[in-house]
């Protein structure tokens, strides 16, 4: 019994070299939404809603803002996930309440040529928005590469150009979506083709176009014994990172885990992105998803994520470290009570709050998902109220 129970604890504040650790008891499984309560001023809007008359899938919301708007991408198909039909669509506010209706910012191409959304980034003059091109469209698991658009007033862009390395070349790998600019430098991962292995990059370009330098990070082996898992030796257990600043001044980069270990994965870098250590099991709970991470104005950290250690991707939380060492407090963004019904039938859909990704603007901690694989929304916390 007491071995069972100092077991859990070790799972819960996760492993001795992790980069931070979670409080014990933070989380309750047998509590409704795992006895999250919102945060005061907690509010959600939506920015697309499908009907009969419009694509009925979408996935992959990323936010940005620019020049005083807040800008959503996402990735929209006519009924189902990673279909050669699949584009990136782009919506604006002035408030972040009310949304334009959605403008075409990469189509999908011909002969099965999909693209996915790869998010933003911006120096504060011109924005960047990035698109993934699966040349044998995604199911195929041979990967990828991005490709970037400008534009100075989020309404003309560039011509599409590949993202480029710091050799000249360009970077053979899909980016992921959320560039953290931290100490001057941008840094994100790319998942490298042929396959998708997710590896480290960061370069000093502001406009996080070219530059990329892939920083040195050893993956966790998977477990490719049998059959059905064969088709894993093109995938990283480690994929769809985020990362935050510890006040130590190391970055950490989490990772959703492939392995089906229902927590997160997460590897630190104190020399600005060059060197990582081999990912370590944290005591995160993860629905196995997508996540995002940063910091607040005030420089704790915050992870945005599923916090169930099953596949259901309910509820939707914020858990935030003073330090980024310890996460300590946690609160509900959204719940099995606020989600609407699933309402379109289409490949990989399912209830739940996917693939979140966040960005802090004009004094609140904006965070962009697809509800039901169909819903695009955000819901936004005041950053007070995450602070105090």
């Amino acid at each position: 019994m007491i071995k069972s129970m100092l077991a859990a604890l070790a799972l819960m504040v996760g492993a001795p070299d992790a980069p931070y650790t979670v409080a014990p008891n933070l989380f309750q499984p047998s509590q409704p939404d795992l006895g999250l309560t919102a945060a005061p001023g907690t509010e959600t809007f939506t920015v697309f809603a499908p009907t009969e008359a419009t694509d009925r899938f979408s996935n992959g919301v990323v936010l940005v803002g620019f020049k005083g708007k807040l800008y959503a991408q996402w990735q929209s198909s006519a009924r189902d996930e990673d279909s050669a039909d699949t584009w990136v669509a782009y919506s604006v506010s002035d408030d972040g309440k009310t949304w334009s209706a959605p403008r075409k910012l990469a189509p999908a191409g011909e002969n099965g040529l999909m693209r996915s959304s790869g998010g933003w980034h911006t120096d504060g003059k011109v924005l960047v928005a990035y698109a993934n091109v699966w040349p044998e469209g995604f199911q195929s698991g041979a990967g990828g590469y991005a490709e970037y658009r400008t534009s100075q007033d989020g309404v003309t862009w560039s011509a599409p150009k590949r993202v480029m390395g710091a050799d000249g070349k360009p970077v053979e790998g899909v980016i992921e979506q959320d560039p953290h600019v931290i100490d001057g430098r941008v840094l994100t991962a790319f998942h490298l083709r042929p396959g998708m292995i997710a590896k480290p990059f960061f370069t000093d370009d502001p406009l996080a176009v070219g530059g990329w330098t892939q920083g040195q990070m050893e993956n966790l082996p998977r477990d490719t014994s049998s059959a059905a898992a064969a088709h894993e030796k093109k995938l990283s257990r480690e994929i769809e990172p985020s990362l935050f600043r510890r006040a130590d001044g190391c970055i950490v980069m989490v990772f959703r885990d492939e392995e089906l270990s229902f927590r997160q994965l997460a590897s630190q870098s104190c020399d600005r992105g060059v060197s990582w250590t081999t990912p370590a099991l944290t005591g995160m709970p993860d629905a196995r998803a997508k996540q995002s991470a940063g910091n607040l104005p005030g420089g704790g950290a915050y992870l945005v994520n599923a916090p169930n250690t099953d596949r259901p991707r309910i509820p939707l939380a914020v858990t935030t470290s003073a330090d980024g060492r310890v996460f300590d407090r946690s609160w509900r963004l959204r719940g099995k009570a606020d989600l609407q019904p699933l309402r379109f039938e289409g490949q990989y859909k399912r209830p739940g709050y996917h693939y979140p990704k966040s960005v802090v603007w004009n004094g609140y901690l904006y965070v962009g998902y697809a509800a039901n694989k169909e819903d695009v929304q955000v819901t936004r916390v005041p950053v007070k109220a995450l602070s105090d």
